[in-house]
């Protein structure tokens, strides 16, 4: 039986996920909080396999829940209104969230994630570290969490060279000379990595800036490693204007 405790500070946005909690054959609901004190109470008493928590309550945050328990559950699921800030940091440490109002086929994909795994994530206290960095910075993070389908690799964003897409993927190839696979479309990324450290060249490729060292005729952009990127047609002036503004 997997055990679940909700942190939720609305009445009726708690009811409504204890009530699709409770239609899961194989989960038992121990617990709600409603502040940051009754949710270390209960998580420090209860121990829950997963935490269903609201990132922002009306005494504090999630983060602040996490920063008073001695015991931190490895799978905190995080729950928040359509908050644009809220979700970037979360998707810059790769973690699982869930939109208000809670759907019951998210819930149920988030649940079978946690029954598919259920072992130590892998770089959890990093991940969540990564998560409150951005969430409190409006300068771009230092590191990204990158999943791929074997494992999640922490990487520094000074080290993504470009990205390119490939439909439902998307490789980064790094400054070492590796490269990533991930099972996320490049327009997941592009959000992630904005302008003006990142440049969406072409529909496929997404490039550091930092390593741009020239154009080749306005339709390739040149990368100091020697690489050519190509620059499409209808994005040349904006790339044009970006790396050579007009005083």
């Amino acid at each position: 039986m997997i055990t679940v405790a909700i942190i939720e500070d609305e009445p009726a946005v708690r009811k409504e996920i204890s009530y699709l909690v409770q239609q899961e054959t194989d989960t038992e609901l121990i617990g709600w909080g409603d502040s940051v004190g009754t949710a270390v109470k209960l998580i420090e008493e209860k121990y829950p396999d997963i935490v269903l928590m609201d990132i922002q309550l009306r005494d504090g945050t999630a983060f602040d829940i996490l920063k008073k328990l001695a015991f931190i559950p490895q799978n905190v699921i995080f729950i928040t209104a359509y908050n644009h800030f809220a979700i970037k940091a979360i998707k810059y440490g790769a973690l699982d969230y869930l939109l208000k109002p809670v759907d019951q086929s998210e819930l149920k994909e988030a649940l079978e994630r946690y029954r598919r795994k259920r072992e130590n994530n892998p770089q959890w206290m990093q991940r969540l570290s990564m998560t409150h960095d951005a969430l409190h910075s409006s300068e771009l993070p230092e590191s990204i969490a990158l999943t791929s389908i074997h494992n999640v690799r922490i990487v520094p964003v000074h080290d993504i060279v470009y990205c390119k897409g490939d439909g439902p993927y998307t490789f980064f190839f790094l400054n070492d000379g590796s490269k990533e696979l991930i099972s996320k479309p490049l327009k997941y990324y592009e959000e992630l990595l904005p302008l003006p450290y990142f440049l969406r060249t072409h529909q496929s490729y997404l490039v550091n800036r930092s390593y741009i060292s020239g154009v080749n005729r306005s339709e390739y952009i040149v990368l100091k490693n020697k690489e050519e990127i190509p620059i499409s047609s209808r994005r040349k002036n904006a790339i044009l204007n970006q790396l050579f503004p007009q005083k």
